[in-house]
Parts: structure tokens; sequence; C-alpha cells
């Protein structure tokens, strides 16, 4: 069965002939073997759709290792955990460069979905670091009373979202209906009383200007359940999530009436997700807000929120750069600063997120003002 024919049956089996927005995402990105991020083919990278920036430069996780050797020197034992590990860059720099620090932990977990993504880490990691390669499990779920870093790197925005509609008063939720050949938009009036919950307080910030008009959002509905099993998970330690987003402020601002949806084939974007399913990403920008809300609530401290650029220079990013060969290595680590840095570029739409719990240590990362 093909994920066309997986999805529509799925449909087909409703009563009402429609899945909800994030069912039919999820079951876009994560059918198994069909789905996007579960085929054969490797989504990151030149020959795939797009680039995360370990993959752009080993700076990012030459910083991103000093601040884990920052942590993991007030936690004996710890560990480091990878959500999503893609293709195994960033696992390979970072240990790399705790071993030339003389810090590296007892074991670099992975969760991953996707069998394809698992054997790309693997033969990576037999290839760049063969003698680190017994640090490395692989998980099938959140260890129990972890202990040590957990990282997120890009994952948050991969998480399905509900759409919601507002105007005026009438809130509604995007479901996917199909009529051969073409799955289609079907909006419905809200009925699930969160998702209503969180249409109201959305509508209460927006001009009524903008309301009259419709304004287009995304909720989503996995922070929560993720951000608690997180907490039950950790016992001590930090856990740091990068990724593209906004505080509720500027996330559900009036100018951003159709939404942050985007979808990434072939490093092109656009933002239909209901053509070439299983062949292109399917992402939203992340409201941290509601991260660090549902942080609170599982009992995790919010240890830092800055950009990306700001992280990357407190743990010495100039610096690094600085360790350049010759005049052709010192042009393409510039340049990969810029891509790492720049407001145009990742710079101030990533940012970086702590989180922790029994950790009193300062964050490197979080530490520089300018």
């Amino acid at each position: 069965m093909s994920l066309h024919e997986h999805i529509t049956a799925s449909i087909a089996q409703t009563q009402n002939g429609c899945i909800s927005f994030s069912e039919f995402m999820r079951l876009a990105l994560y059918t198994p073997e069909l789905g996007y991020y579960c085929r054969a083919k490797l989504p990151i990278g030149k020959n795939g759709d797009f680039v995360t920036a370990p993959e752009i430069s080993p700076l990012f996780s030459h910083c991103l290792a000093r601040q884990i050797s920052n942590i993991l020197a007030s936690l004996p034992e710890g560990n480091i955990l990878e959500f999503g590990a893609g293709l195994g860059t960033l696992a390979c720099d970072v240990l790399l460069s705790l071993e030339q620090q003389n810090a590296l932990p007892q074991h670099y977990f992975i969760l991953e979905l996707s069998a394809s993504l698992k054997e790309a880490q693997r033969q990576q990691l037999e290839e760049r670091c063969p003698h680190l390669g017994a640090k490395v499990i692989w998980l099938n779920q959140l260890p129990h009373q972890f202990k040590g870093v957990v990282i997120a790197n890009e994952v948050l925005d991969a998480m399905p979202v509900e759409i919601i509609r507002l105007q005026d008063t009438h809130y509604e939720q995007a479901f996917v209906s199909y009529t051969e050949p073409n799955f289609n938009w079907h909006y419905q009036k809200i009925t699930d009383l969160s998702l209503q919950k969180e249409a109201e307080t959305i509508a209460a910030n927006l001009p009524a200007d903008v309301l009259s008009a419709g304004y287009l959002t995304e909720v989503n509905p996995y922070i929560n359940p993720w951000i608690a099993s997180l907490g039950e998970s950790l016992q001590a330690g930090v856990i740091l999530i990068m990724d593209y987003g906004f505080l509720s402020s500027q996330y559900y601002h009036p100018d951003r009436k159709e939404g942050t949806l985007m979808c990434h084939y072939q490093h092109q974007s656009h933002s239909d997700p209901l053509i070439q399913v299983g062949e292109q990403d399917i992402t939203a920008h992340v409201n941290f807000s509601s991260v660090i809300n549902a942080a609170t609530a599982a009992g995790l401290s919010t240890l830092g929120y800055c950009t990306q650029a700001h992280f990357l220079l407190s743990l010495g990013l100039l610096e690094l750069a600085g360790t350049a060969h010759n005049s052709i290595e010192q042009y393409q680590l510039a340049q990969q600063i810029k891509m790492l840095t720049l407001p145009s570029e990742m710079g101030e739409l990533f940012k970086v997120l702590a989180l922790g719990k029994q950790i009193e240590t300062p964050l490197q990362g979080f530490e520089r003002l300018y």
C-alpha cells in the first residue's frame, strides 16, 4: 500500500469523511516505512530537501559541545540523549569535540523513529569516529531517571499541529478530506475543549479588524505531553531545545494572519501541505511560550532563552573560527558563521531554550549580552 492509499483509507474509515490536520500531518511524516521521515530516501543534506545547522558547519556542534561540557562537569556520570539525530553529524561532532575536552559522557543515547536515518547515523559514526561507537546507544523510548543533557535540534517544528481559523467569535478547526484525485481542506467548528480554550486565548489578543478578516494559525497538541514525559524522565540535567519560532506575542501577531506552516521540497519552500504527500517536509514554527508553560507545569525550570546567534557567540564561535589553517578554510568558516548568526539567515529566527532540573550551574551560552 502506498502512503496516498494509506491516508485515503484512514479518511474513508471516519464517520464524517475527514481527519484532523494534525492526524494528516502525522500520517504524512511518520507512517512506518511510508512517511516522509520514515522512507528510504534521506530528507536532510544537499541531496535532500533541507539542511540543519550541524550540516551547515561543525562550529555549531563544537559550540554546543562546550555548553554540554559545562553542564556535565557538574553531573558526574551524566549522559547525552539526542532526539531525532538526523544524519548523525551532530552526534559525531559533539563526541569528537568532547573527547578533545576530556569530557566524554558515559553514553550518547539517540531516540530515532526512522530506520533509514538510524542506518545513516550508524554509517557516519563508523566512518568518522569508530573508536567512540560503543558509547552510542539507540533507544525506542525515553530512559527512566535520566541524568545529563537532552538535545532537541529542530525536533519540535516537525511535530504535527492543528490548524485553526479564527473569525470574530466563530472558531474552526482544519480537517482534510479526499475527493479523487486530491486531498482537500475542510473546516469544522471546534469541538475539542482544550483547542477551543486555546482559540479563545489567541483571539482575545487580536484586534477586531484582524478577526473579522479571518486569522489562520497553528496549535501544537503534542508539546504538553512531550515536555511532561521529559519532566518525568529527567532526574537531573538540562534540556536544550534549538528550533525556529517565537514567543506567543510574536507567534500570534496580527500580521501573521496566514500562520507559519511551511513545506520544503528540494530546498524550495511553499505553504501547501496537501500536495506531494510523503515527498515533502511539513513544519510549523515553535511557540516557545507554550513550551515554557508546559515545562513549568512539568516541574522544570527555564534556565535560558535567546537567539541562536547569542548562544553561539557566547560559547566562543568566533574564537573557534580562528583555528582555520589557510585562507580558503578561513573564507569557508566565515560563510558558515554568517549562515548561523546573521539575522537574515538563522541567527535571529532560530532560538535556544534551556530547561532544567536539579541543576545550579550557570549556562555559558546564555551569559553574554550585547
